[in-house]
């Protein structure tokens, strides 16, 4: 709308912050040094959680297995307060491995330091068999040594036959007939009360320093370790970032700018905008994961975005020979209602994410969302005030300015490359329409492939630096990460743990004569995921303790068969005479691990295909949960990573679909409000949705999957592809009403403000291309995900925009 005048109308609102900045530019300055000094002060609460744990918590399949093991205990009881001993030897059964075992757990044991509550492994079962009064772990050795091969092959073979758990703490290469395996893990509990002297880290690191001094082949892992190894990955990748990012920012800014006082107001704006929303952090008690590494990020790409735009229509109005109060006005004018609109659809893009199941992924919106807030103060308020007073110096001491012109003028070859798209717009516009639905409609086709998963293995360091990492100098290169070494050899060389299994957890009531014959049946004719033998799943049990101890004791074996009306060896009468006797023997520890005490409740494990996928998992226990006759929940660590993958998929369809609603709708609204045009809101997103199927077109091509930071890319993209469209639409509508000429208004746009978006994507997606030397991998693959939104976006806003505002001026113009 315009002025009677020819000058551009505002908002009341957007008119009296204009004044505060022309009038009242050094209060706005003081004004902004005391929020910033109150807002660091926040900054030494800021917390680090660089883990998967918050992750896991956030989903109901989680909590119920974690009711599962308090209920029957884990398959390790390898808890929080564990440390687990990979032991590998050419037969951990020997003689000799088994000493090395007791010996490495004798020296332990007798550091009080170490607060070790209890130990499990092959060594003391066996020891035990051999001899049932060696309940230290010196009996325990002597038993060991005073035997012969053949009695601890023997009683090898006992231990896993009384103890079937025990298999899970043997490798894949087993032989339980011999019995033979190539390695085995040794868990150690813990009791680390609170305020003691030691953390369960520095325990952990000197069970490891121990270890390391021992013969043979020992490597150690625990919780507390792995979690200062993602700490350490955090600090390690945010100290190759930054300053890469920082030298990135410096070159780009010093050809956007082209005067090093303004380089240094945006660099000085930038910081305080970083300050604010990190100190504000601290304040609130929010903890720094993996998914706010990108915030810093996000933030310089909105922040240099505005920066540039400002000083860059600063210099436009400066051309035109009025005084800097009046350019900084008249750029104000038309900036501070652009930086509006960009920012309210920021906001709603990040907060979006608040209707996630995931809390890190909601403090991640919430936090990019206030941080984008601060942004629009600093770089709408507080920059052109500190603007305005620097330029008042310069030229009170005759310093010259390097540089007053725009970037991408009427001389540049920048901005001759940019009227290209409009000129092209203009004489071959069914060429440019039919090339751009043929590209989008592949990539649409292409997005219908895209996966989403959600795998711990992401959280870790690279096991071996990749090239982009390798060529770093030594001097500040980042440091090799044991931990995922570790942790791989664990899932490579013990495949048959959580992640091959799933666990039914059956409600009783188990008393009834039927209740184990209702348990057994689940397990007739399995799903194709799980592993069967003579057309049932293999499995382990209530059932199948009670069929060993019906081995051991024949009485008990009688009773079984009286009981067994069918004569499928599962008994479908006075069950709960049978509980009671097993839970008398010395069966009793087994049976818990399978029966609650008031046996009201069992778990039966289920053995799953090691090629099935975690979906195909999942829907199959599910089944069966849901067929069996007595209230039954599946879960397990399949379960819940699948339930995780979902809950991700999830967050970034509704995300995405409340952020793209929402920010069309109040694109609608205010070009309506402030220029009487609403369907100039439609037209800003079509560029925007042309770029979020680019992008989600080429995951799948790239190889990339929907995970715990890429769920958040939508969001992201919908900010980014507002940000430069609108800052292009604004533009061409001030000019539009001006000229009168669709042609001109967008040859005038896309030299002058296409300058300021150009510079913008390339210190953007330069920044974020950063993070791919970071030692995670997840952040890797954000940052190139992110590097090719923001290049998308841009395309979208200078080849397909001016293509739509064409065809918008000739309906409604």
């Amino acid at each position: 709308m315009l002025r009677p005048g020819g000058d551009i109308d505002v908002d009341p609102l957007f008119a009296a912050v204009d004044h505060q900045i022309v009038a009242h530019s050094k209060r706005v300055i003081l004004l902004f040094l005391v929020l910033t000094t109150v807002f660091a002060g926040g900054l030494a609460g800021v917390g680090i959680d660089a883990g998967t744990q918050r992750f896991f918590e956030s989903v109901p399949e989680h909590h119920t297995q974690e009711s599962v093991e308090d209920e029957f205990g884990s398959v390790f009881d390898a808890d929080e307060e564990s440390t687990q001993i990979v032991i590998t030897d050419e037969n951990v059964f020997s003689r000799r491995a088994l000493l090395r075992i007791l010996t490495l757990q004798e020296t332990i044991e007798d550091d009080e330091s170490l607060r070790v509550s209890d130990v499990q492994g092959i060594a003391p079962g066996i020891a035990r068999i051999l001899d049932p009064f060696a309940t230290t772990t010196e009996a325990q050795r002597r038993a060991i040594e005073t035997a012969s091969e053949s009695d601890i092959r023997a009683a090898g073979r006992t231990l896993v036959d009384q103890q079937p758990q025990v298999t899970r703490l043997l490798s894949e290469d087993r032989n339980l007939e011999e019995p033979r395996a190539g390695a085995t893990i040794v868990v150690v509990s813990h009791s680390v009360p609170q305020g003691a002297d030691e953390t369960l880290e520095e325990i952990q690191e000197q069970i490891k320093a121990t270890a390391e001094t021992s013969d043979g082949d020992i490597q150690v892992f625990g919780g507390a370790i792995q979690q200062a190894g993602f700490d350490r990955a955090i600090f390690e990748s945010l100290s190759l970032i930054i300053p890469l990012v920082g030298v990135l920012i410096l070159c780009f800014l010093v050809i956007a700018y082209r005067d090093p006082i303004d380089l240094v107001l945006a660099l000085v704006s930038l910081l305080f905008a970083i300050v604010w929303t990190f100190g504000f952090m601290g304040y609130a008690g929010i903890p720094f994961n993996l998914m706010m590494v990108a915030v810093p990020v996000l933030l310089l790409g909105v922040g240099i975005d505005f920066g540039i735009h400002a000083v860059n229509r600063y210099r436009e109005e400066r051309g035109v020979e009025v005084d800097n109060r009046t350019s900084m006005s008249r750029a104000n004018d038309q900036l501070l209602v652009a930086f509006f609109i960009v920012s309210v659809t920021n906001v709603i893009g990040f907060s979006a994410n608040g209707t996630s199941t995931l809390e890190p992924v909601r403090e991640f919106g919430f936090v990019v969302a206030l941080g984008m807030v601060f942004t629009l103060f600093v770089f709408g308020i507080f920059l052109p005030s500190l603007k305005l007073v620097t330029d008042d110096w310069r030229e009170s001491h005759g310093i010259y300015q390097f540089s007053i012109t725009p970037l991408g003028g009427e001389e540049s070859r920048l901005g001759d490359l940019l009227r290209g798209s409009a000129r092209f717009a203009k004489t071959h516009p069914f060429v440019l329409l039919a090339i751009l639905l043929v590209i989008t409609g592949m990539a649409g086709y292409s997005a219908t492939n895209v996966e989403s998963k959600f795998e711990t293995e992401d959280f870790l360091p690279y096991a071996d630096h990749p090239p982009q990492i390798e060529v770093i100098p030594d001097a500040v290169s980042p440091s090799e990460f044991e931990i995922t070494e570790t942790s791989n050899y664990i899932s490579d060389t013990f495949t048959t743990t959580n992640t091959e299994q799933v666990t039914l957890y059956v409600e009783g009531p188990l008393r009834q004569d039927h209740a184990l014959e209702t348990v057994y049946r689940a397990g007739v004719d399995p799903p194709d995921s799980f592993v069967r033998t003579d057309g049932r799943a293999v499995s382990q049990g209530l059932i199948d303790v009670i069929h060993s101890y019906a081995q051991q004791d024949p009485e008990f074996a009688a009773m079984v068969a009286r009981n067994d009306l069918s004569g499928n060896g599962v008994p479908d009468r006075h069950v709960g005479a049978i509980y009671d006797e097993l839970l008398r023997s010395d069966y009793r520890d087994r049976a818990r691990q399978y029966v609650t005490e008031d046996t009201q409740a069992t778990k039966v494990v289920y053995q799953v295909k090691a090629s099935a996928s975690q979906k195909a998992v999942t829907e199959d226990t599910r089944s069966v949960a849901a067929e069996a006759r007595f209230e039954a929940v599946a879960t397990g660590d399949t379960i819940v990573f699948r339930a995780l993958t979902e809950a991700l998929l999830t967050s970034a369809v509704r995300s995405f679909s409340v952020a793209f609603s929402f920010t069309a709708l109040f694109l609608i609204f205010i070009f309506g409000l402030l220029e009487g045009r609403p369907s100039l809101g439609v037209a800003n997103m079509v560029p925007v949705t042309v770029a979020i199927i680019w992008l989600v077109g080429i995951m799948p091509v790239l190889g990339i999957a929907f995970n715990a930071l890429t769920a958040t890319i939508l969001a992201i993209t919908i900010g980014l592809g507002v940000a430069y469209s609108v800052h292009v639409t604004h533009r061409f509508i001030d000019e539009y009403e001006k000229r009168g000429s669709v042609h001109e208004s967008l040859l005038v746009t896309m030299g002058g403000t296409g300058g300021g978006v150009t510079a913008s994507m390339l210190t953007t997606a330069g920044s974020v291309t950063v993070m791919a030397v970071s030692v995670n991998p997840i952040l890797g693959e954000f940052g190139l995900l992110t590097a090719i939104s923001t290049i998308f976006s841009y395309l979208a806003a200078v080849v397909v925009l001016p293509l739509t505002l064409r065809g918008w001026a000739s309906v409604a113009g």
